[in-house]
């Protein structure tokens, strides 16, 4: 299969930038779909329901199709926080589909909440903070491809780890 291998991840991650530099190092060109940037520039419109998280979700599966013939790597970090989605997401893309599931807790989501969505929740002006409001679960991945545990590695191993992941699926390709 021509086209871009992807990288779905669940949990919303920041090593994705630091991944991406690596792999532009080794040759490989990727394109990186964050989920912020997305709704940003094409999905503004869409809100944060649970019917909504799902169409967004699935309008960057239909990005991924589109940019795949374009570059070697397809990251998504996003926080894909329903596993239907991630189905689809996975059987729409496959067989060159990765789960990257970015664990943490939520006592260190909160320590990091740049965007002070946490502290808006805890003070109840914000009632479908995904995770931590009761009407907006955040539904793990049972069988992901790789665990980046956030909560006990730093940025740098977390970067470290993905890279070589996906650095040992790009070499298995260039052997067959």
């Amino acid at each position: 299969m021509n086209g871009a291998k992807i990288f779905w991840f669940t949990g919303k991650s920041t090593i994705a930038e630091g991944v991406k530099k690596l792999l532009y190092k080794d040759g490989f060109s990727v394109l990186i779909l964050d989920g912020d940037d997305v709704r940003d520039r094409l999905h503004m419109n869409i809100g944060f329901s649970r019917e909504d998280i799902i169409k967004n979700n699935s309008l960057i599966v239909d990005l991924c199709l589109k940019n795949r013939p374009k570059y070697d790597i397809i990251m998504v970090p996003i926080i894909s926080p329903y596993i239907i989605s991630r189905q689809f997401a996975k059987e729409t893309l496959s067989p060159v589909f990765f789960e990257v599931f970015c664990k943490s807790d939520l006592k260190l989501l909160i320590k990091r909440d740049t965007k002070g969505l946490y502290a808006k929740a805890i003070r109840g002006e914000l009632n479908n903070l995904i995770g931590f409001s009761s009407n907006s679960p955040y539904e793990p991945p049972p069988y992901p491809d790789i665990i980046i545990n956030t909560c006990e590695n730093s940025i740098q191993e977390s970067v470290g780890s993905l890279y070589r992941f996906i650095n040992s699926i790009m070499n298995l390709d260039k052997k067959l």
